[in-house]
């Protein structure tokens, strides 16, 4: 089935598009920055992509080993400080030109409440037994970083209480009285140490978020707070059926999720004081889970494309979850392609979805339009940018052609590039699959695999005709396709004729 949309542009369009996409990308916990494998992925998603930010579980947990309590001589409890893997970790961000978003959590044991934990690594996600030494904790930490890093770099790290206090498994109860306690002596704490953090919250997901939002704003006012941002989660997937090691999720109506976004927006905005405040959406990607293999196909790519084109509407940043996937919430992997959250794949193989994120961090421009399928961007050289995406919530082997009209200055030639990412011209999975879905690859497994993750790179020459380029964008399901449109003129050398070459 082939479905075809024109698209009409003259000099004056212009269209609403924020595009943040490279302010914040998300990682499994921070104590996972210990492995190679996992700095190799993020170097690769720096060198292609270059986020930010990063943002990640895990600071205070055990595995970091930041907080300790021993007994001196006379049986008195004493607290120290380890900053050893807490250095090792912010110094590799910092080496690739990532500024952490600090997220304060998990609750070292030593410091607990209690014994509920989360994940395999076991988090701790109940509140501090002592309100005083969490915030003692807090502002060690930041001084060791600010000492280490500079005052005025670190001041610039957003900072995050807590994670999903929401759902009972990410904070005991899901006790909103007691985690706004926490927000509001952390958020103090931070202050006091240096007023020029930003500290925002209630980072909360999916149950009763319209209420949380609410009560917290209202727990801020009437504690005179003056929050910084919110932030809060954005998952696009009904409840999974588990079967095995995975858990496989059908897509919701995207519209229903952009609703659902504005809701918060609203509520923030009907309080006189925090009005226009700034949303940081910190986790987002279709399946809320790590072993749901929608996240490394095609059709999350393409789906993650048309987010990407209207998830700046309301929020000022949004941090896709994750940019790979050594990552451990329900234990280790047991195969490459096995539904990770990551951009990339065990193995340093780019998923799709990658690619999705390289083509808009490529954008620059002014939009000149925003349609459910296509974002268009005139550069400052009088040409084009743009994306083209074919997405569905389930596979009906529809075809896309969209035709631009789009006018330029003179009669002259234009190139016009793309790179073409769909499931004939970059899809790793397919050839994961094809070659029997080994769970342990070889090197030269993991070099074809790699091979085949890259886009098709395209071009072609077009006159403009009265001041008009046409083109036609031939989107495949599920496909994403980027594209330049450049003034060319050849300037061959001497005795070179490449018509003669080609043997026209």
């Amino acid at each position: 089935m082939k479905e075809s949309k024109k698209y009409e542009i003259d000099l004056t369009a212009k269209a609403a598009f924020h595009n943040h996409v490279d302010f914040c990308v998300g990682t499994g916990r921070m104590g996972l920055a210990l492995q190679k494998e996992y700095q190799d992925q993020l170097r690769l998603v720096q060198e292609e992509i270059g986020f930010k930010h990063i943002r990640g579980h895990g600071l205070f947990t055990d595995d970091m080993a930041i907080y300790q309590e021993y007994e001196d001589e006379n049986g008195k409890r004493c607290v120290e400080y380890n900053y050893t893997y807490l250095d090792l970790v912010m110094d590799s961000y910092v080496q690739l030109g990532l500024r952490p978003f600090l997220e304060l959590g998990f609750m070292p044991d030593k410091l607990s409440s209690g014994e509920q934990t989360i994940f395999y690594w076991k988090g701790n996600t109940t509140p501090p037994k002592d309100y005083e030494a969490w915030c003692g904790l807090v502002r060690a930490t930041l001084s060791h970083l600010m000492e280490r890093y500079g005052e005025e770099e670190v001041v610039k790290w957003p900072i995050e209480v807590w994670n999903e206090p929401n759902l009972p498994g990410f904070w005991k109860g899901a006790d909103m009285k007691e985690y706004f306690r926490l927000f509001g002596d952390t958020f103090r704490a931070v202050k006091a140490l240096d007023k020029r953090f930003r500290v925002g919250g209630p980072a909360i997901c999916g149950v009763q978020d319209e209420l949380w939002i609410r009560e917290f704003l209202n727990f801020c006012e009437g504690e005179d707070i003056p929050l910084d941002f919110v932030t809060r989660h954005h998952y696009t997937t009904e409840f999974p059926e588990p079967v095995g090691h995975y858990g496989y999720a059908e897509l919701s109506n995207a519209e229903d999720g952009f609703c659902n976004l504005q809701s918060t927006r609203d509520i923030i905005d009907s309080f006189e004081r925090y009005r226009g405040l700034e949303i940081h959406i910190t986790e987002f990607n279709t399946s809320y889970i790590p072993n749901c293999p929608l996240h490394d196909t095609n059709q999350n790519a393409a789906y993650i494309a048309h987010q990407l084109s209207r998830l700046g509407d309301v929020n000022e940043s949004y941090s896709y979850w994750t940019f790979g996937d050594i990552f451990e919430e329900r234990g280790v992997p047991f195969t490459p392609f096995h539904g990770g959250f990551g951009l990339v794949a065990n193995g340093c193989i780019p998923k799709p979805t990658f690619w999705t994120f390289k083509f808009y961090k490529d954008l620059d421009g002014e939009c000149v339009l925003k349609s459910e399928d296509l974002v268009v961007l005139r550069t400052k050289e009088g040409g084009y940018q743009g994306i083209a995406w074919n997405a569905g919530r389930e596979r009906t082997d529809r075809e896309l052609a969209l035709s631009l009209s789009l006018p330029v200055c003179g009669a002259g030639e234009y190139v016009l590039v793309t790179k073409t990412v769909d499931e004939q011209t970059c899809n790793p999975l397919r050839l994961w699959h094809d070659l029997g879905e080994p769970s342990s690859l070889s090197e030269g497994q993991k070099k074809l695999l790699r091979e085949s993750a890259r886009p098709l790179v395209s071009s072609s020459r077009l006159k403009a005709s009265c001041e008009k380029l046409e083109l036609v964008l031939e989107v495949k399901e599920f496909g994403v396709i980027y594209f330049e449109l450049k003034p060319v003129e050849t300037v061959s050398d001497r005795g070179y004729d490449y018509d003669r070459v080609m043997r026209r």
